[in-house]
């Protein structure tokens, strides 16, 4: 069982008739090994998440012989009813796999694994919560992203509530707050004007985004592309995180296309030539690119990491 305090609880048992592979659907929304939004305790996962109707802790287990999962929420009433009854969405209840057509022998092998052990695109409806930390990841090495996030986080969010407060969980901080963020702070978290000025306009814009979260796919990417900063690799980590869009390849990244690349065909592709490699597997390319990183398929490297930059007054 999780933690318990005297704080107003409400519990949901899914039971969607098969397995449900909690790390690897949720596993993209973690960012980075001190997430402060993230908690793991025994077989329970803690979220805090910043829904619709308020602040949430949600905290979350599987049962593998069961095939059922576990959820216990705090918060607002409101709050809780809306990650409850948004869970199995979350969790990648709604998505179809049956066109899934395998085409490689080691997309088969992983395929068969993964699969077989519940891992699905997940759909959390979330917009904000996946579309702002890839901005601030936009052109970064992953140390310096997540670090920046991790401040923003822990400098303008709020404790989660119930046991949350106790785990030093965090939620994310709202639009309102994000767009008031003065330009110094977001330089002290090591945030660039370019990116902290895109991050805004998204706050300013929250309403019509979260808009999006059940609409079509590809018209809420448009959507999103038309916010000025907004790119299509950006665009794309939000879709196939907060709208389960199972074809948002991450082009644009520094090593998706290599190393996609290099599993499938040996050699290192550019986005040319990752597009032309995953234009038989329209509309599931994404589950390409998620199933090549699940397997740490990724080409050798030879020379040294990219070294995070140190001109911020963050760093």
């Amino acid at each position: 069982m999780p933690p318990t305090q005297d704080a107003p609880t409400r519990t949901r048992v899914w039971r969607p008739g098969r397995s449900v592979d909690l790390a690897a659907t949720w596993g993209t929304l973690r960012r980075g090994r001190g997430d402060p939004t993230w908690r793991r305790s025994g077989a329970w996962l803690f979220r805090g998440i910043n829904t619709p109707a308020g602040a949430v802790t949600l905290g979350i287990a599987t049962s593998v012989a069961d095939a059922e999962v576990l959820a216990h929420a705090w918060g607002e009433p409101a709050a809780m009813d809306w990650v409850l009854d948004e869970l199995p969405v979350m969790l990648g209840g709604g998505d179809d796999i049956s066109g899934f057509a395998v085409q490689h022998p080691v997309l088969d092998r992983i395929w068969r694994v993964k699969v077989t052990s519940g891992w699905r695109v997940p759909n959390t409806g979330l917009v904000l919560e996946s579309l702002i930390p890839a901005i601030i990841e936009q052109k970064v090495t992953g140390q310096e992203a997540f670090a920046g996030q991790r401040r923003l986080v822990r400098q303008w969010g709020t404790p989660a509530p119930g046991p949350g407060a106790g785990m030093d969980l965090m939620v994310p901080p709202s639009a309102q707050v994000i767009a008031a963020i003065p330009s110094w702070h977001w330089l002290r978290m090591g945030i660039s004007p370019q990116r902290s000025d895109t991050v805004i306009r998204v706050a300013r814009v929250a309403d019509r985004l979260e808009e999006l979260a059940r609409s079509d796919p590809e018209a809420a990417s448009r959507r999103m592309l038309a916010v000025p900063g907004v790119g299509l690799w950006t665009a794309a980590e939000t879709a196939h995180r907060a709208l389960g869009n199972a074809d948002a390849v991450s082009f644009g990244d520094y090593h998706v296309a290599k190393n996609i690349g290099w599993a499938l065909t040996g050699d290192a592709v550019d986005d040319v030539g990752l597009a032309e490699l995953l234009a038989p597997y329209r509309p599931h390319r994404y589950r390409v690119q998620r199933l090549v990183e699940m397997a740490g398929l990724s080409r050798p490297r030879h020379g040294p990491r990219m070294a995070p930059r140190r001109h911020l007054p963050g760093r």
